[in-house]
């Protein structure tokens, strides 16, 4: 059998070993310009233009055929997306799927709908690869997967909410807070997979008390974490460090955003995926 395992481009990834992965990119617009989360993308430049742009951005899924597409020529569908309360992609690869199937009766297709982005949708990828790579029974990657997503959970904290207001993710008051006199807003997921404002901290330690505190509280044991940073490298290293002080058996990946979660990240932004314990 040929299996497939798909995300939309907020997972980050463009490759998962040998493994046939494919990423469906969504586009980050505004009313002048476009930019498509691919490979090719200059996320350098996107954000630099969005920088100098006051008007209108916004997000775009991939359409239900920029699904379907992805499909072809496979008879075992694992598809990881953001969550449908943040985004029309779920909807779209779940339509799709309805499709596919009416082609290939055959065809096993299981969407996850993650009810977050980012580094949760990255870190199911990857559970659900190393699932694949065992060769375990599409049922028991499917049961296994619905169940690692019960034992993530993100947290972010962001110098600036400009495009989560511009999108209306979040309170316009909220989004004014970010980036004044140094405050950064800490957010989640919720089990609805809206986002939740937590709490501000001012300053790299502040910060840094503000994440080991929510990890503590989460029930973290030194798992895995994914830590994506929009340019803000300097600030993951240190944030990295911190957690394996307290926790020296952390399973830490840094890696830089690409073209979607750096929209919403902006400039400074950091995301943290995590395995609850």
């Amino acid at each position: 059998m040929k299996r497939k395992l798909i995300a939309d481009s907020s997972v980050d990834l463009f490759a998962l070993g040998e493994l046939n992965f494919t990423s469906v990119p969504l586009t980050i617009a505004t009313d002048e310009r476009s930019f498509t989360d691919d490979e090719a993308l200059d996320v350098t430049q996107m954000l630099d233009y969005m920088a100098g742009y006051n008007r209108r951005s916004y997000t775009a899924c991939p359409n239900v055929e920029a699904w379907l597409q992805a499909y072809q020529g496979a008879e075992e569908i694992f598809v990881v997306t953001l969550s449908s309360n943040i985004s029309g992609t779920y909807g779209a690869a779940v339509t799709a799927a309805e499709l596919y199937r009416e082609e290939c009766p055959d065809a096993k297709i299981h969407v996850f709908d993650t009810l977050s982005a980012g580094p949760e949708v990255r870190m199911l990828a990857k559970k659900l690869a190393e699932d694949i790579a065992s060769e375990l029974s599409f049922d028991e990657i499917c049961q296994r997967g619905e169940a690692y997503m019960k034992q993530t959970a993100i947290f972010f904290c962001l110098q600036s909410f400009h495009n989560f207001a511009q999108n209306g993710r979040v309170n316009k008051t909220v989004a004014k807070l970010g980036g004044m006199l140094g405050i950064r807003i800490m957010a989640t997921a919720s089990d609805h997979g809206t986002i939740d404002v937590l709490d501000k901290c001012r300053g790299d330690k502040a910060t840094i008390k503000k994440f080991l505190e929510k990890l503590e509280k989460s029930g973290y044991q030194g798992g895995k974490i994914a830590m994506a940073h929009c340019e803000n490298l300097p600030f993951a290293e240190m944030l990295s460090q911190a957690v394996r002080e307290v926790y020296p058996a952390a399973d830490i990946e840094i890696y830089e955003t690409r073209g979607l979660c750096s929209f919403y990240a902006e400039r400074g932004g950091i995301l943290l995926g995590f395995e609850k314990g």
